[in-house]
């Protein structure tokens, strides 16, 4: 059977695109590699290969030609990279001929088989006079098909319409390819999947007409959405059409009042919760030491710790982060046990300036870990820790790089955890629900639906990981 080479995620690609001159130099420092002109750029927060490769107008093979070791690790934060420039290079009398640059876009793969999500896939913008006009379709052509027909809707701020994309938008993309990935893997003999995806970037207005249309209609269930007046909007709307809203991102949502709503992240009262469950089973070995800092420079998660550390009978040592910083820290520290030193920020900018003054103290004999994130990991913090996290399935991915090599050009945004797999995993357990299901595991994730009051459901799978 013929296939057409349609999938939207390239045609996705080609909207987003805003390449730079090849021959135009940017504000980067250059240097000479080999005969062959280059940038130094310093990898910045947030931003994966592909953005890279798009800024610079050169394709992600050239970059990782020139950073071979992108190939084993990914990227760092802070780190140099060289990005060829593209113009030629006078050499010891003779010219270096200027590199060929590729289109920076993700090649439309040829697919001879099984193409995404099992049938041919076709991109087609909604007619112009309908309810917002930029959002997009994914449909699926079957020939004299018989299969059930479920349909799904993503909503995700891809910000196509933005002239430069943020890396949060390379981020929706990544989930939206993961999640393409799992649709064909979920096809099956009796049932065929639809993917209705619409960028819904901040706005409520385009929520609220969606929710005002009939478009949603034949829609079983929803995943998505980041914006709370957003979530509000389609949360009331599921209510009333029993329509099941998964939520990837938001850990807000007053679940007792919405039944639809499934929320994957987890709560600053569960992962406290969870904590002090971990604090306590170490019984006698461990001295919980909390930094105090000013109320406005703290993340609420630090002050539901305290609460809960207190509501669980965990006694602690206050220290104040002045201490930490001009290491006089040593006698809020027990020499005979190991020290649980609370910093536990998601602002890891506020926090980085006192890991080298706790680096001290285990110099000088103290033992002590961290309560940090599980965002952190990606900084490669040499000091012990624990943190909680939602994110503990330990399932091979084998099967999944292989299919995403398949379809995709290039590799993915290299951070933790990777969108693309929990948009991969969160497929999984929308349509799990939809089956009736109250838990799967997925590649990146363990998820446990625990229903709060009489209201909606909460991932309930929440550990703790200590290194």
């Amino acid at each position: 059977m013929k296939v057409e080479r349609s999938l939207i995620v390239i045609a996705l690609c080609f909207l987003f695109l805003a390449p730079v001159g090849a021959q135009e130099l940017l504000n980067y420092p250059l240097d000479t590699i080999n005969g062959e002109e280059v940038y130094r750029y310093q990898v910045e927060r947030g931003i994966g290969l592909y953005r890279i490769g798009v800024n610079f107008n050169v394709a992600q093979s050239e970059i990782i030609r020139l950073n071979p070791q992108l190939r084993d690790r990914g990227l760092h934060y802070a780190e140099i990279l060289l990005i060829p420039t593209g113009r030629n290079v006078q050499v010891e009398g003779h010219v270096v001929e200027e590199p060929v640059v590729e289109e920076p876009v993700v090649e439309e793969p040829v697919v001879e088989e099984n193409p995404i999500p099992s049938d041919t896939i076709r991109i087609h913008p909604i007619e112009s006079d309908s309810v917002v006009a930029d959002s997009v379709l994914t449909d699926t052509v079957v020939a004299q098909d018989t299969r059930r027909v479920v349909e799904l809707a993503l909503m995700l701020p891809f910000e196509s319409q933005q002239t430069k994309r943020s890396g949060n938008a390379e981020r929706m993309m990544e989930f939206y390819q993961g999640a393409l990935l799992a649709l064909h893997d979920l096809q099956n003999d009796s049932t065929l999947y639809r993917l209705r995806v619409y960028d819904t970037e901040r706005s409520e207005r385009k929520v609220q007409a969606l929710c005002d249309s009939t478009e949603l209609d034949s829609v079983k269930a929803i995943l998505g959405l980041v914006y709370p007046i957003q979530i509000e909007r389609m949360a009331a709307w599921c209510e009333t059409h029993h329509v099941p809203l998964l939520l990837p991102f938001s850990d807000e949502v007053d679940l007792a009042s919405h039944p639809q709503v499934l929320q994957f992240n987890s709560t600053d009262e569960q992962e406290a919760d969870s904590l002090c469950a971990w604090l306590k089973a170490q019984g006698e070995n461990i001295h919980v030491v909390v930094t105090e800092v000013r109320e406005a420079e703290i993340a609420s998660s630090i002050r539901t710790l305290r609460k809960r550390l207190k509501a669980h009978g965990i006694s602690y040592t206050g220290l104040p982060l002045r201490d930490l910083m001009n290491d006089s820290a040593a006698y809020a520290m027990d020499l005979d046990k190991e020290n649980i030193i609370l910093l536990h920020s998601d602002r890891y900018q506020q926090v980085r300036v006192v890991l080298p003054h706790i680096a001290a103290l285990r110099k000088v004999g103290h033992n002590v870990r961290l309560i940090s994130q599980y965002a952190w990991q990606k900084e490669h913090i040499d000091l012990p820790q624990v943190y909680t996290s939602v994110f503990t399935a330990e399932t091979s991915r084998d099967a999944y790089d292989a299919l995403w090599d398949q379809f995709y050009a290039g590799g993915h945004v290299s951070e933790s955890p990777r969108y693309d797999l929990l948009g991969y995993d969160l497929i999984q357990a929308l349509i799990g629900w939809l089956q009736g299901e109250q838990e799967t595991t997925g590649i990146q994730s363990v998820i446990q639906w625990k229903q709060v009051q009489q209201g909606g459901f909460q991932n309930a799978c929440v550990k703790v990981l200590a290194y």
